[in-house]
């Protein structure tokens, strides 16, 4: 049985939680990482930052990144059990825009308790090509087979691409 999983699957559950692992690339060509929040609008994610801050610094010196989101799994009427989280991993460009380069609605949910504070900017990152996932949709039972846990999803849905689980482990 394959995994079948649509783009707008993905964007779902996306859009459901709120914390992911950023990647970027230093000026001396060193990865990093680190944990955001974001939000999500028109299918691009938004990560609010000070202007200074090294993430915002790397992104305007390399703006190829990727994103980690970790979608906490349980085990029903056992929460004991420790299960791994479900991922969906990205590949994307990003750019640092200025507050004003923002819309209003968009800063709100970015900035709800930072309104007066500071200089602030938004992180817009555009994913791009596929989605890699591990996990989703799937019931934490099934996530202990790898074959039956991994699956690719393009970021916009095509009719011409089949999203199956056999694309993710030849590609």
């Amino acid at each position: 049985m394959s995994l079948h999983l649509s783009s707008n699957q993905v964007w779902e559950e996306i859009e459901k939680n709120s914390f992911g692992v950023l990647g970027v690339v230093t000026a001396k060509c060193e990865p990093r990482t680190v944990g955001i929040v974001y939000v999500v609008d028109d299918h691009k994610l938004y990560i609010g930052a000070e202007p200074n801050a090294w993430k915002a610094r790397h992104i305007i010196g390399n703006p190829h990144v990727s994103l980690t989101i970790a979608i906490p799994k349980r085990v029903p009427l056992l929460p004991w059990i420790k299960v791994p989280a479900a991922t969906i991993t990205f590949s994307g460009t990003a750019k640092v825009l200025r507050k004003d380069e923002v819309g209003t609605e968009l800063l709100r949910k970015l900035y709800r308790h930072e309104e007066g504070r500071g200089e602030w900017c938004a992180i817009e990152v555009t994913p791009q090509k596929d989605f890699i996932t591990y996990g989703v949709g799937i019931s934490v039972v099934q996530m202990r087979f790898p074959e039956k846990a991994r699956a690719r999803a393009p970021v916009a849905a095509t009719k011409s691409r089949v999203n199956t689980r056999e694309h993710a482990l030849g590609g």
